[in-house]
């Protein structure tokens, strides 16, 4: 299996000389199962320069699985080159929202208004399917077996594992580990947290063994208290459920796009010096926009 990344910041791209590095597009990363069939997760702006590269492959017949319908995760989307010519075909694969009531249609759907955007979808050439993911409900994409598990996002978030040829992968997207949100003292603290307890089973039990572990490490653990319930991971948590998975490698991606180059490095770096431990049962790395890792 090949994973390269082509989009690694969080919330809003960020290009410029001081994301240079570790590059400043919105998340997406292609997976190239050992047969070579294609699997996208997530379409933020780094599937546009993905794109450009998938023309020399014509017919493609690309599987996007979106996480959840956050701007950084899908505005990309309409950008995908491939849509814009015949015999190319995108499956897309996401959550129901309860909320419009609608499938992973409205992902093309609400962006392709004439409001934001000038092209319709019926102008665009390619085949272009939908299949909405029931959390805990596999699919097959080939060899592939992409199993769809309920995060914790301010909006329905799917993570995605993906077993393939005895290798597997997971991407949690954005995802903020479940936690309490009432005080110890208070009567509905303990069945709230039999809630949270389950949440966190349920999640392990599809993560546990996965080989590569790509996660949400927005913040700092000395900047969570002031990010709680924004929905995003800090890279002890990240390191915490990749140890408790027991896989063998840890992206940290879904970058803070304040945090310039430089300052991602220290952080991380002070990461490690923190957790010396998790250094020693886990390979613990940095997504780097054009990075490839093969396993």
């Amino acid at each position: 299996m090949k994973i390269r990344f082509w989009g690694v910041r969080g919330s809003i791209a960020s290009p410029g000389a001081h994301t240079v590095r570790y590059g400043g597009n919105t998340t997406c990363i292609e997976i190239r199962t050992d047969s070579n069939e294609l699997i996208i997760l997530d379409a933020g702006t780094g599937i546009f320069p993905l794109s450009q590269t998938l023309l020399k492959e014509l017919p493609i017949n690309a599987n996007v699985f979106i996480t959840h319908s956050h701007w950084d995760h899908i505005q990309g989307l309409p950008f995908f080159i491939p849509n814009f010519i015949p015999g190319n075909t995108l499956h897309l694969y996401g959550a129901f929202d309860p909320v419009s009531g609608q499938g992973v249609e409205q992902v093309m759907a609400v962006q392709l208004q004439y409001s934001y955007f000038p092209v319709r979808e019926a102008e665009m050439k390619a085949r272009i399917e939908y299949t909405t993911l029931i959390p805990g409900q596999s699919v097959q994409v080939g060899g592939a077996c992409i199993t769809p598990v309920l995060l914790n996002h301010p909006v329905v978030d799917l993570g995605y594992r993906i077993d393939c040829d005895g290798k597997s992968v997971f991407f949690t997207g954005d995802h903020e580990p479940p936690y309490n949100i009432y005080e110890t003292h208070e009567p509905q603290y303990a069945e709230y947290q039999s809630f949270v307890d389950e949440k966190k089973a349920n999640i392990m039990e599809v993560v546990r063994g996965v080989d590569v572990l790509i996660a949400d490490c927005s913040y700092t653990d000395a900047e969570y208290p002031s990010k709680i319930g924004w929905g995003h991971g800090t890279f002890g948590s990240s390191i915490e459920m990749a140890l408790q998975a027991q896989a063998k490698v840890l992206f940290c991606t879904h970058h803070e796009p304040t945090r310039s180059d430089d300052a991602l490095e220290q952080v991380f770096h002070q990461t490690l010096n923190d957790h010396p431990e998790a250094t020693q049962l886990l390979d613990i790395r940095l997504a780097r926009e054009g990075d490839c890792f093969e396993f």
